[in-house]
């Protein structure tokens, strides 16, 4: 694969600016510093992603979707 059919593929980012409780950057420098997550945009990306799997996951529950049983 050529560099710009790569480039191509990379799925695009956006920056965004959030305010956050201290205590929630605090525990985020602990993930760090402990290697569990490399940056703090790589923490808020996978909570963003947890919390959004999850809400899917609920609302399909609920029937939210329109799926008969």
């Amino acid at each position: 694969m050529t560099d710009p059919e790569k480039q191509k593929k990379k799925k695009k980012m956006v920056n965004i600016t959030i305010n956050l409780p201290e205590i929630y950057d605090e525990n985020i420098q602990k993930l760090i510093g402990m290697k569990i997550c490399a940056s703090r945009s790589e923490a808020i990306r996978t909570a963003v992603r947890d919390f959004l799997h999850n809400e899917y996951y609920n609302l399909k529950l609920l029937g939210f979707f329109g799926e008969e049983s």
